[in-house]
């Protein structure tokens, strides 16, 4: 990570906040082009009814498509170390590198394990399965698709940078999701973000409430954007 851990009150505001107002907010620090640092639409939101998820990325990839040969696959032990190595709360991020992907490595029994190690929800190009009972559970998944079985998944690698979406994430990075998508935040602006969420809010506002002013202009509207 390039700093330590935020503190608990920065992460809970930064859970009041939909992705879009997150990714309002980023712009206006000009660290990165507009059209980078998130998620494109082939990683969705599984359960919207979850609402916000805001984690550390703990990084993996798997395979599922052949049972893994000999010492190729992670332990399961090695991976649950390293995921404590990452603070919380934690978002696991999985690379699935089967093209395409058909085995999940998300399940009720997986979302429960993560769950008591510090993780809030997934994020991989992969599938997830048992959707009901890892919804009742309250565990995040963001994922491109649903599949039926696990197959021959295992963990080939963890630790290091995946591809997700189209983002590449590093451990520790710090993401933000929800039903729109998922962005990663600059941990260097993360204190600051609901601050400037909000000051971007308040110039928004101004403007719906020209719109549905009754005496609505375009010469009013033309002051606000200066």
């Amino acid at each position: 990570m390039a700093q330590g851990p935020l503190s608990p009150a920065v992460l809970r505001a930064l859970q009041t906040l939909n992705t879009p107002t997150v990714a309002n907010a980023i712009e206006t620090f000009n660290l990165r082009p507009r059209n980078q640092g998130f998620m494109d639409a082939s990683v969705r939101c599984m359960l919207p009814g979850l609402g916000v998820m805001v984690g550390y990325a703990v990084t993996a990839k798997i395979r599922a498509a052949e049972p893994p040969a000999p010492g190729a696959a992670i332990p399961r032990r090695r991976m649950w170390e390293y995921i404590l190595s990452i603070p919380e709360p934690r978002v696991v991020v999985i690379q699935d590198l089967d093209d395409p992907p058909v085995g999940s490595f998300w399940g009720e029994v997986n979302a429960n394990i993560h769950r008591a190690l510090g993780c809030v929800g997934t994020v991989t190009n992969g599938g997830v399965r048992d959707l009901d009972e890892v919804e009742q559970l309250g565990f995040h998944l963001f994922a491109s698709q649903v599949h039926v079985s696990h197959a021959y998944v295992h963990v080939v690698e963890i630790g290091t940078p995946v591809e997700v979406g189209g983002l590449t994430v590093h451990p520790g990075d710090l993401l933000h999701g929800d039903k729109h998508g998922v962005i990663q935040i600059p941990l260097e602006i993360a204190p600051d973000l609901f601050r400037a969420a909000k000051e971007v809010e308040a110039r928004e506002r101004r403007i719906i409430e020209v719109c549905q002013s009754p005496d609505f202009s375009i010469e009013k509207l033309s002051e606000l954007y200066g």
